[in-house]
């Protein structure tokens, strides 16, 4: 049931290659303005930077329209910027204040937005796998051709859920699109380490499953796959994996030293294979934009995070009373 690797670029006008550019260097510089934060102390808990996997998600969301949903895991920063979630809400709950999209009470990992069908953030490794595979459910249920884009990594592609979902995903022939982000460590273990598997992606055989290997320090090979993805989905024939190749710079999350690696592989990747380059190159290659635009794009972009920043500091921490809404809660019974 493997598919053949999608290796035709899709065309591109020089408005979307912009627009393209422009959505990575968002993620790019919020991470980056999230790490400051962090490192000031106003950011507490867990915080896992997206830096370096920009092409993944601005690559997918490419190919989706309005009603499609995404679920992710902890590394969420960028998928929620890529769906046009404001990042004045995002670096807010960041902060853990009122203004976020959780009033401030979930944090990096754990904030949501139906307005965006943008449905977590979850912070139990693989848990966002199933749940991504019942909303894909919701839509083959209520008859539209929507997909649902359910993102995990190479460290949560070891966990038996997944191929529990894989099975039902398939059987039931769900519009599931499971994106495999393989940076290549998972939490601090190489891929190579960590399975036998010369390839992830391939393990959907089993299950009947198509799919497919993406260069995910591309937007376009990764735009070109999702659309792929998305047609069979919305034509009914169930779910697709695409095992999209990508790489983290900073460590897992901003408590680790990340020393499982080294400095020169990590630069390396930065010179040769950065997926925001790629694309600025080819802006300027083909003469689609000169070294003053992009120059006045990251200054805009800047602008915007900044704005995002002091909307975050300014925002007022949550009322105590918020301690005791949207928790479930039992009641318990009478005393005789």
């Amino acid at each position: 049931m493997a598919a053949k690797k999608t290796t035709a670029k899709p065309n591109v006008s020089k408005d979307e290659l912009l627009q393209y550019y422009k959505d990575m260097l968002l993620i790019r510089r919020f991470e980056e303005k999230a790490g400051q934060l962090y490192g000031m102390g106003l950011i507490g808990g867990f915080c896992h930077l997206y830096i370096g996997q920009e092409a993944v998600v601005v690559g997918i969301e490419a190919a989706a329209k309005e009603g499609d949903k995404r679920i992710t895991s902890y590394r969420d920063h960028g998928h929620m910027l890529a769906c046009g979630m404001d990042p004045k809400g995002v670096m807010a709950e960041l902060t853990g204040r009122e203004g976020g999209y959780s009033k401030g009470k979930g944090g990096s990992m754990h904030m949501f937005s139906k307005e965006k069908h943008f449905y977590g953030g979850h912070g139990i490794v693989a848990a966002q796998v199933p749940l991504g595979a019942g909303l894909a459910f919701s839509d083959k249920y209520r008859g539209n051709d929507n997909v649902t884009f359910a993102y995990f990594g190479d460290g949560a592609a070891n966990q038996g859920q997944v191929y529990e979902t894989y099975n039902m995903a398939e059987l039931w022939d769900l519009p599931v699109i499971f994106v495999i982000e393989n940076n290549q460590y998972a939490m601090g273990t190489s891929v190579q380490r960590s399975t036998k598997s010369p390839s992830l992606w391939e393990r959907g055989a089993a299950y009947g499953i198509e799919g497919e290997e993406v260069d995910g320090m591309d937007v376009l090979a990764v735009k070109a796959a999702a659309e792929k993805a998305v047609a069979h989905c919305r034509a009914g024939k169930g779910p697709y994996i695409l095992e999209v190749k990508t790489y983290r710079y900073r460590g897992h999350s901003m408590s680790d030293p990340a020393k499982y690696r080294t400095r020169e592989e990590v630069q390396k990747m930065r010179d040769t294979r950065d997926a925001i380059e790629h694309v600025r190159t080819m802006l300027l290659d083909g003469k689609h934009a000169s070294e003053d635009d992009l120059k006045s794009v990251d200054k805009e972009i800047k602008e915007i995070v900044n704005n995002a920043a002091e909307f975050s500091k300014e925002s007022p921490e949550p009322a105590l009373e918020e301690l005791w809404t949207d928790i479930y809660a039992t009641e318990l019974p009478q005393e005789a």
